[in-house]
C-alpha cells in the first residue's frame, strides 16, 4: 500500500524509527517473518489478530532491508539513527571546538551516515565495495573541508564581535553537514545512476531498469538530507543560546551538557520522521517520464521504485 498522505507516512516511519524495535530478538524476528509469509500464503494459523500481524509487519519494517531481505546491522537501522547518532550530534554542537574536534565530529558524523545511507540504499543492483570506499571519502573530505573552511573564515572576520562570532560558529555545522550530506548520498548511492534501479509495476513484477529513477531516487533522498539537519542543527544553537542565559543554567554551568543533549535528542525526534515522510519509500513515477523502452515494456500508466531511505 502507498503511503498516500503525508501525515500516513508519518505515522508509517514513526514505526520505523521506533527505537523499541532494536531490542527484538532473532526468535521474534522469525516469528514475524514466518506470520507474514503464513498471511501471504492464506495458510494463517487460527486467532491471529490484525493488530498482530501490523505488529509483524512492523518488526520486519524496521530490522530487515526491503531488496535483499537481509538483517540490517543494528546502528544502521532508521531505528537506530536517533539513539545512536545523537551523542554525535551533540558533540557537532559543542560550543568552542578545537580545529581537531571539528574534524574528529564531522568524521564520525559522516561515517555513521556513510553507513546508514549504505544499509538503506536500493540494493536491487550489486555495488562493489571499491564504490562504498570512494562515496566514504569523498563524503568525510567534503565534511571536513567544509567545516574547517567556515569555521576559519569566521575567525578571520574581524568586524564580528567576539560574541556574535560564537553564535555564528553554533551554526557553522549545518552547512557543513548538509551540503556533505548531498555527497555523501550521491557518492555512496551513485551505482544507480549509472546502472539504473528495478521499477516495477502494480503487480511487482519488474519492468526494467531506469536511470531516470535513479535520478529521481537520489534527488529525493538528497532532498530529505538537507531537510533533516535542518531542525537538529538550527533549533539547538538557538534554543540553548537563549537557555544559557537563564539564572539556571548561569549558576550550574555543568547542567548545560545534559541540557543540550536532551535538546538534541527532542530535535532529532522530531527531525527525522518529518525528513523521510517527505517522499514515500516506494515512489511512483508515470512510465511516459521513464525511457521509452520501459514505456514500451509495460502497460502500467505508472511504475514504483524504492527511492532507499
Amino acid at each position: 500500500s502507498f503511503q498516500t498522505s503525508f501525515y500516513g507516512r508519518f505515522r508509517h516511519f514513526l514505526d520505523i524509527i521506533d527505537p523499541r524495535t532494536l531490542f527484538v530478538t532473532e526468535s521474534r524476528l522469525k516469528e514475524a517473518v514466518q506470520l507474514l509469509e503464513d498471511y501471504k500464503h492464506g495458510t494463517l494459523p487460527p486467532g491471529v489478530t490484525n493488530k498482530e500481524l501490523w505488529g509483524a509487519q512492523k518488526i520486519k519494517q524496521a530490522i530487515i532491508h526491503p531488496d535483499t531481505n537481509e538483517t540490517i546491522f543494528m546502528p544502521f537501522r532508521m531505528s537506530g539513527y536517533i539513539p545512536f547518532g545523537t551523542p554525535i550530534v551533540v558533540g557537532l554542537l559543542l560550543p568552542n571546538q578545537t580545529l581537531a574536534s571539528t574534524v574528529f565530529w564531522q568524521w564520525l558524523n559522516q561515517s555513521h551516515n556513510a553507513c546508514v545511507n549504505y544499509a538503506n540504499r536500493n540494493a536491487t543492483k550489486p555495488s562493489p565495495t571499491s564504490k562504498f570506499i570512494q562515496g566514504y571519502l569523498g563524503a568525510v573530505i567534503s565534511a571536513v573541508s567544509i567545516a574547517v573552511g567556515l569555521n576559519v573564515l569566521v575567525q578571520r572576520a574581524n568586524k564580528f564581535t567576539p560574541a556574535t562570532r560564537l553564535l555564528i560558529q553554533r551554526f557553522v555545522p549545518f552547512p557543513a553537514v548538509a551540503s556533505a550530506n548531498i555527497c555523501n548520498v550521491v557518492l555512496m548511492r551513485h551505482t544507480e545512476l549509472e546502472e539504473g534501479i528495478d521499477v516495477l509495476d502494480n503487480n511487482g513484477n519488474i519492468v526494467g531498469s531506469s536511470r531516470i529513477a535513479a535520478k529521481h531516487a537520489l534527488l529525493e533522498t538528497a532532498l530529505t538530507r538537507v531537510v533533516l539537519p535542518m531542525p537538529i542543527l538550527v533549533l539547538p544553537p538557538i534554543i540553548m543560546s537563549i537557555l544559557e542565559k537563564t539564572s539556571l543554567l548561569r549558576s550550574r554551568p555543568r547542567m548545560i551538557l545534559p541540557v543540550q543533549s536532551l535538546v538534541c535528542l527532542a530535535a532529532f525526534g522530531l527531525a527525522l520522521p518529518l525528513a523521510i515522510s517527505l517522499f514515500p519509500q516506494m515512489s511512483e513515477i508515470e512510465t511516459s517520464r521513464l525511457e521509452p523502452e520501459i514505456a514500451v515494456a509495460t502497460t502500467s500508466k505508472t511504475v514504483v521504485y524504492n527511492k532507499g531511505l
